[in-house]
């Protein structure tokens, strides 16, 4: 059996709100909070489970490879939304970064603080 990521748990400083967030940019669905997490469902095998979480925590990096009609898709939601972007991690250059076989890749933070990116090649 092949391994699967499952789910993984989101820190946020407001569960509801940062998975409505993401699931606005990505296209996705929120349907309501179940326990003590507002999860929402990235494909058929993952879904990220988003958890209140006061006491303070670190940053994460989330990298999601999509198809290029995909990346245009929820970039244009990112630009509508007014969120900075960048071509790299460490800062917002408002640039999309570029591979050389003429693959895409942006930055760009969510309500809590986690860099969330946009990838068309691996």
């Amino acid at each position: 059996m092949a391994i699967t990521l499952n789910h993984t748990i989101v820190p946020a400083h407001d569960k509801i709100a940062a998975a409505k967030f993401f699931a606005e940019i990505f296209g996705l669905r929120f349907d309501g909070v179940v326990g003590p997490f507002a999860p929402v469902r990235v494909n058929d095998s993952l879904t990220l489970d988003f958890g209140d979480d006061d006491g303070g925590f670190e940053v994460h990096h989330y990298a999601f490879l999509v198809d290029d009609a995909e990346f245009d898709a929820i970039f244009a939601r990112v630009r509508a939304a007014g969120l900075r972007i960048g071509s790299s991690p460490a800062g917002f250059d408002d640039q999309i970064g570029h591979y050389g076989d003429g693959g895409r890749r942006v930055y760009f933070a969510d309500p809590s603080g986690h860099v969330l990116e946009l990838m068309t090649r691996a």
